[in-house]
């Protein structure tokens, strides 16, 4: 049974019930009584939660009685989504401004009818808990509660990167000499990497596979995880991927290794194969003939597990750079001694010591520390495949909102890539985001819990993407994830337990068909087809009216051409994506009857003609994602849906125009616009959009970006911090009338690949908060404006492919160097120049 997760659930349903939004709902509906009682009765049996889940494993009818208390609290969450619904339906009879069409759309609402069915659920649910509360009396339970709890105080958060590793120089400096080494033999070099989960394998190669030398040395890169499956096809897939971006779907082996010879013919080329647990000399041998085309001078590092360790010097060394701001050790004597202990129970483990300095960062209670130091878990040994105890404690010492947004990750298999706004969304359609503060928006709390599992190194291999970041999980935390959150989850095609709420399915390994029958407590459901098989539409509408409760539903790459039209009585549903689905051309007028939708998102679906007619009744949606073939957009269609906080157009090969009432959508913080083609122009209100954060434009060779005739002296109430422009050939200097309202906001900039831009604005020296700059393949760039060494928050800026202003921006002896002389980072193409002393 999973641990502690009847305690999160519980107090899930307890942050909603006592949200304002609800108290307001319990009034309206005249519930407010049956709440309270609600209320109550959970509170009640939640304080001895706790004492049951560490009791179950020994007693079977606490352990059944546990689960019919887990299964009452989902009740509830779904009762109370129920009301919210309702809700939102009286919101849009209100907004729609022909009634009879609208009371038509919503038929069967009938609120008198739906007033008496509401009271007679919550009093069954009262019921169904008061029977439950009763029962515990025989389990002689004590009242227990968090305690080993440590909370952040830090607002910001700092990632380990190259400088945080401690103790691989010697090694790195080794691998760099194998790699470089003219010599060869008649094969391809291999070097392992060897050691037990956690010591450090993978973060030694990707030092070494980052190392400007070795970028330099090869003409082709290649890293591939190869995990426990050592499937030939499958290897040859994520190589010619790795190496060309490429997806090889629907390709034969024949066909695959002709391709893979193709990339690898007479380059030289190194190759990382990480996590390998394969030992059949037969595979090897395959896999070695295969990459037999490169050029003289090829290498290849393979990382795979027996046991091996860092010194205890290194260990502490890390511990310490983790635990403490630099020389902040210092002042805290008595805690760097307990600090000592725990780094020798680790027993050289990088992952261990990673894993509770990061703890222990956030605190200077010497109690904590021996807390850790003290437990149990970190005397345990760790065996071969065993889940490092210092992961479990680590674990232990999370707060139960972040627990469960732990425990769902575990849906994904291993070396899944996270993209943070992807896993914000999905726990935002599930409920997972709590906050304290009623203003607080779920995006905010969601970036929130993704800093601190990073800070905590739940997550790792952090990566900046400029207007989002990805990260993954390491292979020994997501086995902790999976052990925690058990039949809750199913990530595999397994046989599922009724009890499953998340599920990945893989339609590439076994039609929907094998999906068995016990959907009903179904909450996301994630249909994975890498190989393009799909499946057909009475198959996905099966799913569907098997699993009516669930929120989220991804149907990424599918292949049906129509949605089925019994998704509309997924109400609780608040996660779709058909993204990258070719055949689909409409979406049925019934998903607009979807009021709890907060995401939609249709990338890639370039057969859509047009997007549904009633599309402004998606009053909760806060992210929509159009590939469309329109050439205009209707006008009171996405302009009215005033909770959009992102809004992104992806290869809209013929809109010439956006809908010109944008400004209406007054709490918009991201804009993206790419491969839109034939646009041409940019609706002026977007300059009157007061929270957006984030513009992007990519790939639009007909727009233009200039007006004429513009308030051009409003330099007051902008909010954008983040700007991206690239190919846009008719641009020839940054959009005015965007950014003066943003003077004093804008921190990032970034333009690439804008043949014809030829000036920076002499206002540039006015963006006072500019934090970074890069500059790519603006080839008539020549100079930078004047004011730019008054640009103080500057601390990066990166200039490349551009020859004219290069010259000008040489170290001492450039023109310009002495107004870019102050900027701690300046990257001069692939060259990194460091204007500092260290």
């Amino acid at each position: 049974m999973a641990e502690s997760i009847a305690f999160e659930i519980v107090g899930k349903v307890l942050e909603k019930l006592g949200s304002a939004a609800y108290e307001r709902i319990s009034l309206a509906w005249g519930v407010r009584e049956e709440f309270e009682k609600l209320k109550d009765t959970l509170a009640a049996i939640r304080a001895v939660v706790l004492d049951a889940e560490q009791q179950q494993a020994r007693r079977l009818e606490l352990c059944l009685w546990l689960q019919r208390f887990k299964d009452a609290c989902y009740d509830v969450e779904d009762l109370i989504d129920e009301f919210e619904i309702q809700e939102l339906r009286r919101q849009v009879l209100k907004r729609g401004s022909t009634g009879r069409k609208v009371r038509h759309f919503f038929s069967g609402s009938n609120p008198l009818a739906c007033r008496f069915r509401m009271g007679n659920k919550i009093k069954k649910a009262n019921e169904m808990l008061n029977e439950i509360a009763a029962n515990k009396a025989k389990f002689h339970l004590t009242e227990k509660h968090e305690t080993n709890v440590i909370h952040r105080e830090r607002e910001t958060y700092s990632f380990v990167k190259t400088s945080s590793v401690i103790g691989r120089d010697e090694a790195k400096q080794h691998l760099v000499n194998f790699l470089t080494d003219p010599t060869d033999g008649e094969d391809i070099p291999v070097l392992p990497i060897v050691g037990i989960g956690g010591i450090g394998k993978t973060t030694l190669a990707q030092l070494v596979f980052n190392e400007e030398s070795v970028k330099s040395h090869f003409e082709l890169r290649i890293w591939v995880c190869v995990t426990e499956d050592f499937d030939i096809k499958q290897l040859m897939i994520k190589i010619i991927k790795s190496a060309t971006g490429m997806k090889c779907k629907d390709m034969n082996k024949e066909e695959l290794r002709k391709d893979l010879q193709d990339c690898l013919n007479g380059k030289r080329f190194f190759m990382v194969l990480d996590d390998v647990w394969n030992d059949d000399n037969k595979k090897w041998s395959e896999l070695k003939d295969l990459l037999c085309g490169g050029a003289q001078g090829s290498r290849i590092i393979v990382t795979t597990r027996i046991r091996n360790h860092l010194s205890y010097e290194n260990c502490l060394s890390l511990f310490l750079k983790l635990a403490f701001k630099e020389g902040e050790e210092k002042q805290h004597d008595n805690l760097v001694r307990i600090g000592e202990g725990i780094v020798q129970k680790c027993k050289g483990v990088a992952l261990a010591v990673k894993t509770l300095g990061s703890l222990l960062c956030s605190t200077r209670v010497q109690h904590d520390w021996e807390l850790v130091r003290d437990s149990e878990l970190v005397k345990l040994k760790q065996e071969e495949n065993d889940i490092l105890p210092a992961l479990k404690l680590s674990y232990d010492h999370l707060p139960w909102y972040l627990k469960q947004c732990f425990a769902f990750c575990s849906v994904f298999p291993k070396d899944f890539e996270f993209n943070a706004i992807f896993l914000i969304r999905l726990w935002m359609a599930n409920g997972f985001l709590q906050s304290p503060y009623e203003n607080e928006k779920p995006e905010d709390i969601g970036n929130r819990y993704v800093q601190e599992l990073l800070s905590r190194s739940f997550f790792q291999q952090f990566e900046d993407k400029f207007f989002t970041f990805t990260f993954k999980m390491h292979d020994l935390v997501h086995d902790l994830a999976l052990s925690v959150a058990q039949n809750e989850v199913n990530s595999c095609n397994h046989y599922l337990t009724g009890n499953v709420r998340h599920l990945w399915f893989d339609l590439s390994k076994q039609g929907a068909s094998q999906l068995p029958n016990n959907l009903s407590r179904l909450q996301s459901l994630i249909l994975s087809d890498e190989k393009g098989k799909g499946d057909s539409e009475s198959r996905i509408a099966e799913v569907i009216s098997r699993s009516k409760h669930l929120r989220v539903l991804d149907l990424n790459a599918s292949n049906f051409e129509h949605l089925p039209n019994n998704i509309r009585y997924l109400k609780q549903l608040r996660y779709l994506t058909l993204a990258c689905n070719g055949n689909i051309k409409r979406l049925p007028d019934s998903i607009c009857n979807l009021q709890s939708l907060q995401t939609l998102d249709l990338y890639g679906c370039r057969g859509i003609v047009e997007l549904p007619k009633d599309i402004r009744y998606l009053i909760s949606l806060r992210d929509l994602t159009v590939t469309t073939k329109q050439t205009r957009l209707q006008e009171n269609g996405i302009s009215c849906l005033t909770s959009l906080r992102r809004l992104m157009f992806f290869e809209c090969e013929n809109l010439e125009k956006l809908f010109e009432d944008i400004q209406n959508l007054t709490a918009l913080r991201e804009l993206y616009i790419y491969r839109c083609h034939n646009l041409v122009s940019l609706p002026q209100g977007l300059k009157y959009l007061p929270t957006l954060e984030n513009l992007g434009i990519v790939k639009c060779e007909m727009l233009d970006l200039t007006m004429e005739e513009l308030e051009l002296e409003r330099e007051e109430g902008g909010s954008l911090r983040n700007l991206g422009i690239r190919e846009v050939p008719k641009l020839e200097s940054l959009p005015q009338w965007i950014l003066l309202g943003s003077i004093k906001t804008l921190q990032h900039l970034y333009i690439r690949d804008l043949k014809n831009l030829s000036m920076l604005p002499i206002w540039f020296q006015h963006l006072t908060s500019l934090q970074s700059v890069e500059i790519i393949n603006c080839p008539q760039l020549s100079s930078l404006p004047e004011g730019v060494q008054h640009l103080t928050a500057l601390k990066r800026l990166e200039i490349g492919g551009c020859p004219k202003l290069n010259k000008r921006c040489i170290e001492e002896t450039g023109e310009d160097w002495p107004k870019i002389a102050h900027v701690p980072d300046f990257y001069y193409d692939d060259s990194k120049i460091t204007t500092n002393d260290e």
